[in-house]
């Protein structure tokens, strides 16, 4: 779908369709309100009958409207005027979406960028509508012998703007809205694909391949060459498999020489499926454990929409992965490995894979000397419990970039919420064996988690991003979605001064 900004009136485009809103009240808004006009009040009519009443998610496809140039209209519900904020904005779109993919319309001209959201500029409306239009388009049937049936394609559309003047903030805008919605659709891609499909190898070559489309550096670590690290921690996980394990190792600069030079780290945990191991899950439900690498999907979906905008920026990606199977040679709960780091961890339960490949990757950051490292995992059940599938599980070791993230969530409405991480919680993983234990208890399963994480981060700036109520829907919605790309395309948007 191809993306245009333009500033014209609704009265004068000539396109398949013109999308305007209508506020619970009846009242038209200012775009609706001139079509109106130009029709003979062909809209007022036709919303004093009560065929229109502005509930948000409601619309209403209008043909041949008097004096209007365009093939359609499509009136879209705003709800109550006083209430309209974000969240009646993102359902807009998402409610045209729906009705234009179902009326058979090629193009269409967007005129609701123009609507007062408290405290959204311009720029925030138009890339989060690019985003979400095409996020709601989005359908992954690639395994699938008969692809499924839609109406004629929607091909195009432009978001029309009141002023010319708006323009160039509003391309720039629909830029960073278009790069971040295909951050996200690679992002929920690989998390969709089954494991037998996408492994390690596979994440690999997917990483090698963006890092040739976009000029980064990109090196795989193979099994040799982890153990010659001494990274005992994420081999002990892929013991049991038959599908080697990798480090990948992506490097993008984009600041220049002496300025923002140190970089800022990504480390996606790459679990291509989790079986629990030894430890092993129960089976209901356990297909979704191909998602266990969505925290690695979404770091490479972020480093696509970081390269897709050029930002000014120097950002590393490391994803260790691997699979997570029982085996003759699976570890045991009981045995003791030494993690990179020379720390020792005593694993009491093979489940509890994703912080002992974490933990190496995090070590292994260091030798970039970053400013700032954020870790992206689907790590705890707990967090799912604590927060259900709305925010994500945040930690940090340092006030100010929580703050950021929390920030960024806010903006992008893919929020996080921050969790303890006091030193009190340290005793959940005493071992009389070991420097550490791999689980706390059931008792404050996330919170321990991360404080075995924030072992392995004492010489930077630190966050980690509990998502495994976010990284996908189960149900009838079932699929990645692509969480938390976009939290993390807005902090970096931030970091290199691009966010208006």
């Amino acid at each position: 779908m191809k993306f245009s900004i333009k500033s014209v009136s609704p009265d004068k485009q000539r396109c398949a369709c013109a999308v305007v809103g209508v506020f619970e009240s009846r009242k038209l808004t200012p775009a609706a309100e001139l079509i109106d006009q130009a029709s003979g009040g062909y809209l007022s009519a036709i919303i004093r009958r009560g065929d229109m009443h502005g509930k948000s998610g409601t619309s209403l496809l209008l043909h041949n409207v008097p004096a209007i140039q365009c093939e359609r209209v499509l009136l879209v519900g705003l709800g109550k005027q006083k209430d309209f904020s974000e969240k009646e904005f993102t359902a807009s779109i998402r409610t045209m979406v729906k009705a234009l993919k179902q009326s058979g319309a090629a193009d269409a001209t967007l005129f609701l960028a123009g609507l007062p959201v408290s405290e959204r500029s311009l720029s925030w409306k138009i890339r989060q509508a690019a985003a979400i239009a095409l996020e709601s388009v989005y359908c992954f049937d690639q395994f699938k012998s008969k692809k499924q049936d839609t109406p004629a394609a929607l091909r195009k559309i432009v978001l029309a703007v009141d002023c010319s003047g708006d323009l160039p903030l509003a391309e720039e805008a629909l830029a960073q809205g278009l790069a971040i919605a295909e951050g996200v659709t690679l992002a929920r891609n690989l998390g969709n694909l089954p494991g037998n499909v996408c492994t390690p190898t596979y994440l690999a070559d997917t990483a090698l391949k963006l890092a040739k489309a976009h000029t980064i550096d990109c090196k795989v670590l193979e099994r040799a060459e982890m153990e010659k690290l001494g990274m005992h921690s994420l081999l002990s996980v892929a013991k049991g498999s038959h599908q080697p394990p990798k480090l990948i190792v992506l490097n993008y600069r984009g600041a220049k020489a002496g300025k923002n030079s140190k970089p800022l780290v990504l480390v996606g945990k790459g679990i291509t499926f989790d079986s629990g191991g030894i430890s092993l899950k129960p089976g209901e439900g356990m297909d979704e454990m191909k998602f266990d690498m969505c925290g690695a999907a979404s770091v490479l979906g972020t480093l696509k929409a970081v390269a897709q905008m050029k930002l000014p920026i120097n950002l590393t990606v490391i994803v260790p992965t691997t699979e997570n199977m029982p085996g003759g040679s699976a570890s045991k709960p009981g045995d003791i490995v030494s993690s990179m780091s020379g720390q020792t961890i005593e694993i009491l339960n093979t489940d509890a894979e994703g912080r002992l490949i974490l933990c190496d990757a995090l070590t292994y950051a260091e030798r970039f000397e970053p400013e700032t490292v954020i870790d992206v995992a689907t790590l705890t059940g707990a967090c799912v419990i604590a927060l259900g599938h709305v925010a994500t599980g945040l930690f940090a070791n340092d006030d100010d970039l929580a703050n950021e993230l929390l920030s960024a969530g806010d903006e992008s409405l893919d929020r996080a919420w921050r969790m303890p991480l006091w030193d009190d919680y340290q005793d959940l993983l005493k071992s009389n064996f070991a420097d550490m234990a791999n689980i706390g208890g059931r008792a404050a399963g996330s919170v321990s988690a991360a404080c075995f994480l924030s072992r392995f981060t004492k010489r930077f700036k630190w966050a980690h991003l509990d998502i495994a109520g976010t990284a996908w829907k189960s149900g009838a919605d079932k699929g990645a979605t692509g969480r938390p790309v976009t939290l993390l395309t807005h902090f970096l948007l931030k970091r290199a001064g691009k966010i208006n």
